[in-house]
């Protein structure tokens, strides 16, 4: 979605380059709405921290501008920009109590003492820990201390708030509480959050949307089950969630439906999502959750493969197998289901509706 009304953030054909030749960011135009979660994913070097960083101001933009709510920003530092910052290593100041690490960005804007103590109790009580105030950040353990850092960036009441991988440096429960968390603390709030990760969980967890980058381009901004059940392309199915790939040729083509003639000489209908013509190399995208094992003739698309091993996951089987010579094709089974009669070895039919398998554009 672009040309946002009122948008809180615009980039407009923002380029970074740290070298003068290779961008880094390219060409990036988005907009955020006002009190939008907003999550910035993808890989290591693929642009989401740069975007971040020249949001914030601790990065210039190479070329085009950014706007923070219609306001050009670039020659803006970053202490008058007004932006709430979280960052992964919490970066609290170690020699003051909790109580003066929140004061601390009120002081800087010359705010009462009154004024300050009340923002602090109320910053506090959001993030429920009214009772450490007085305790020193070596004293709070891991997601207390991120609690804190979240407490200090909403204090001084941002209209924007950017976090980079925040939540990096927990252990995978604390993660899990801690999206739940901020998640809570943003409806409650309705501040609009920028918020960086390469976690996928994260970013379908929280987010109103998510742009997901790669090569310094967004790939796919889109909401997360959306992302989840629309891939745009083949990276994004791949980096989004658990995949089947299977590749092959474009038999057939008509309205938005195509047949596959995969590389083992298997057709299979498809949804015809990011292919153009008849003869277009593609790869399939299939989520495993959406494979049913046994025979059922309502389905589209029925074949046989070879179970080469069973995994149980507590709520559901993991079955790994060779299927039209792939043989890292998984099916996840309900644990309910009749899943406990299949053994490794057995040769089984498995099947999937057209519409659950994504044609899209070629792996190379």
């Amino acid at each position: 979605m672009q040309g946002i009304p009122g948008a809180a953030v615009r980039f407009e054909r923002v380029q970074k380059s740290y070298d003068g030749e290779n961008l880094v960011v390219k060409d990036l135009n988005l907009d955020i709405a006002p009190g939008e979660f907003l999550t910035m994913l993808g890989p290591s070097g693929s642009g989401k921290t740069t975007c971040l960083m020249m949001l914030a101001g601790f990065e210039p933009a190479t070329n085009g501008e950014i706007f923070l709510n219609d306001r050009p920003i670039n020659n803006v530092p970053p202490f008058k920009r007004g932006i709430g910052m979280v960052f992964q290593n919490y970066a609290l100041f170690p020699h003051m109590s909790v109580a003066e690490n929140l004061a601390f960005p009120l002081q800087i804007r010359k705010m009462s003492k009154a004024d300050q103590e009340a923002k602090v109790k109320h910053a506090l009580d959001m993030v429920e820990l009214s009772e450490f105030g007085n305790r020193r950040p070596a004293q709070l353990s891991g997601g207390q201390q991120q609690r804190v850092a979240v407490a200090r960036a909403l204090v001084f009441d941002p209209e924007l708030i950017l976090m980079d991988e925040p939540l990096g440096a927990l252990d995978k429960q604390l993660r899990e509480q801690m999206q739940y968390e901020i998640k809570h603390i943003h409806e409650n709030l309705g501040v609009t959050i920028v918020y960086v990760t390469h976690d996928q969980t994260e970013a379908l967890t929280m987010s109103d949307r998510v742009a997901v980058f790669n090569d310094g381009v967004i790939q796919q901004l889109s909401p997360p089950d959306v992302l989840y059940e629309t891939p745009h392309n083949s990276f994004v199915a791949q980096f989004i969630g658990e995949n089947n790939k299977l590749t092959g040729t474009v038999a057939s083509l008509k309205d938005g439906a195509c047949e596959v003639k995969l590389d083992d000489g298997t057709m299979l209908k498809a949804d015809a999502v990011n292919v153009s013509a008849v003869g277009d190399k593609t790869t399939l995208s299939l989520r495993p959750e959406r494979i049913e094992i046994y025979d059922n003739e309502n389905l589209d698309n029925l074949i046989e493969g070879t179970i080469k091993e069973i995994l149980y996951l507590g709520d559901h089987l993991r079955v790994v197998m060779d299927v039209a010579g792939n043989d890292d094709f998984i099916v996840k089974v309900r644990n309910k289901s009749m899943g406990w009669n299949i053994s490794e070895g057995q040769k089984i039919k498995i099947g999937w509706s057209a519409e659950d398998c994504k044609a899209l554009d070629a792996v190379v």
